[in-house]
């Protein structure tokens, strides 16, 4: 049995009458751009969230950087940011101006450590950009009282946790603002780029409206600098669409995490992940980590077993921040999970079947 690592197709099938009316209801209204269905999903996000305001943009990326220049952060400016992300949590303080300053994970969680926050703030820092990684929640009620401390606003990058709870309440309204990306391989995701800012400041989501609309509220008619940055009419009914499943969806995701963490309990040299007490993840990745982890994949490829690597080059390695003047061994936490992280096959839409099959495959080589 070969087993991908992701196949968009199902979802589609199993929402197929749905989608397929949305798109219909969406072209016969006439209206692609910012219409009624961006404003009903703005609505409806904002609520599953937990928060009062949520803005459409065109991508996850857009999101935050919207969310700094909100802030009015710029050239000049610092902002925290994980060592152990993917690379778009730091391009969006790049293309505010402003520079990223990298803190390491908690090795267990992969996440943000916040004891190590404090000694990395400097006079420049204006604010932590915390990234709930693989679909788990990020400690925020330490980060936020470091934050709040030191004067420092908080943004949730959110792009992989659409759902997930920190002490029982939904990412997205545990901070200053959250950027979410609705790419299609996300726990809600759309047919194409999709991306929204979720706040409960109305100056943050009224500058956010402004910003992603040329800086202009009536056409032909520009109070700023915008950019164009929009989430268009056809993803909001499919998202719109697919809200409604979020939640079954992320509860098949969580039954079979539970299950690879059952059936993988106490396997040598396989870390599993670790989920604290106040923690409700959404199994975004399930990821593992094993210090052969280039044979372990290549063996399970040879079986037919779809993985990938999130991320084999933390962003402080990559040749994009050269300038930063990091080298090998500058941040060796991210470094070491770098080398040794594994995704396995995760989704609404993997079977149980499959699963027997990825954990089967891994006894092949954990055995040997």
């Amino acid at each position: 049995m070969t087993v991908p690592f992701l196949d968009l197709r199902p979802a589609y099938l199993e929402l197929q009458e749905q989608i397929d009316e949305s798109i219909r209801r969406v072209l016969e209204s006439g209206c692609l751009i910012l219409g009624e269905e961006v404003e009903q999903f703005e609505q409806e996000f904002a609520g599953y969230c937990g928060a009062r305001y949520c803005v459409g943009v065109g991508n996850g990326l857009d999101a935050l950087t919207l969310i700094l220049k909100s802030f009015g952060i710029g050239a000049g400016d610092e902002v925290i940011v994980p060592s152990n992300t993917y690379i778009a949590t730091w391009l969006a303080v790049s293309a505010v101006g402003a520079t990223p300053v990298p803190v390491e994970p908690d090795e267990r969680t992969h996440n943000l450590n916040p004891s190590l926050i404090e000694a990395a703030i400097t006079p420049r820092t204006r604010a932590i950009i915390v990234v709930h990684l693989y679909g788990q929640p990020a400690d925020m009620d330490q980060i936020n009282t470091v934050a709040v401390s030191r004067g420092l606003r908080v943004i949730e990058d959110a792009a992989q946790a659409h759902g997930a709870r920190y002490q029982g309440r939904r990412v997205g309204a545990l901070a200053d603002a959250a950027g979410f990306s609705f790419y299609p391989s996300k726990n809600l995701g759309a047919l194409g780029d999709g991306g929204a800012v979720v706040t409960n400041d109305e100056k943050v989501a009224q500058d956010v409206r402004l910003q992603r609309n040329y800086g202009a509220r009536s056409k032909y008619y520009n109070e700023t600098k915008g950019s164009n940055s929009r989430l268009d009419e056809i993803q909001a009914a499919i998202l719109r669409a697919k809200l409604r499943k979020l939640d079954e969806w992320n509860d098949r995701r969580k039954r079979l995490a539970s299950f690879y963490c059952d059936a993988l309990a106490g396997t040598q040299n396989l870390r599993l992940p670790f989920v604290p007490a106040w923690a409700d993840p959404v199994w975004h990745l399930f990821v593992v980590g094993h210090p052969k982890r280039d044979e372990l994949q290549a063996h399970l490829q040879t079986s037919g077993i779809g993985t990938l690597i999130h991320y084999p080059c933390p962003p402080h390695l990559q040749t994009a921040y050269s300038e930063l003047g990091y080298t090998q061994g500058s941040l060796p936490v991210a470094e070491r999970l770098a080398g040794q992280v594994l995704s396995l096959p995760i989704g609404p839409h993997v079977s149980e079947n499959q699963t027997y099959e990825v954990v089967a495959r891994l006894a092949t080589f954990l055995d040997s």
